[in-house]
């Protein structure tokens, strides 16, 4: 099965392809000759993820997803959440971000956290949804050079180690995406 994932991130991509494995072709934006920037003008991930796939089912007419995720840290009343990859203004920078988060976090004793995927697959015009969560808390100093975003910050819970340390393989297993992307292959293969 072909689909189109509404993204030109290659990281996401990578991620995405390691869990869904060689069932399915999983295309980029950029392999379909989409270059707009995708709309994600909501305050949630579940309606931002439903905005870029509609967006993608309503130009192309074929199955897609769409995937919004970000970190959620209550002692800042959620924030950065659905803002993540700009949390520190445009154009989007991770270590500005990594920076903005350690300097909103220096007088807070709770740094719990936790990052949240919610994907949204549009299969013969009907949407789907899939959401993953990976608690932990945040290191208020940068670790390892693995992942991105916030992984060099984000130390998943049962871990002494961040996401920048921890391999890849075990990134797989416990974050948000890869717990969201798990259940959107299981419904795929029932299909």
């Amino acid at each position: 099965m072909e689909l189109i994932f509404a993204t030109n991130n290659q990281r996401k991509l990578r991620e995405v392809r390691q869990i869904v494995g060689a069932g399915f072709t999983v295309r980029t934006l950029k392999d379909v000759a989409v270059t707009e920037e995708l709309p994600e003008p909501f305050d949630t991930f579940e309606r931002n993820a439903w905005s870029k796939a509609h967006y993608v089912f309503q130009k192309l007419g074929k199955n897609c997803f769409a995937e919004d995720s970000g970190l959620v840290v209550p002692a800042l009343n959620g924030a950065p959440g659905v803002f993540s990859a700009r949390y520190a203004g445009e154009p989007s920078d991770d270590e500005k971000n990594n920076q903005e988060l350690i300097g909103q976090l220096k007088d807070k004793t709770d740094l719990t956290a936790w990052y949240q995927a919610t994907i949204c697959l549009i299969v013969e015009g009907q949407a789907h949804y899939f959401e993953g969560k990976c608690e932990g808390r945040i290191a208020l100093t940068p670790r390892g050079n693995g992942g991105f975003g916030y992984d060099p910050l984000f130390m998943p819970k049962g871990y002494s180690q961040t996401f920048g340390e921890l391999s890849a393989e075990v990134k797989n297993k416990l974050s948000h995406r890869s717990k969201a992307v798990r259940q959107l292959a299981d419904f795929l293969n029932a299909l």
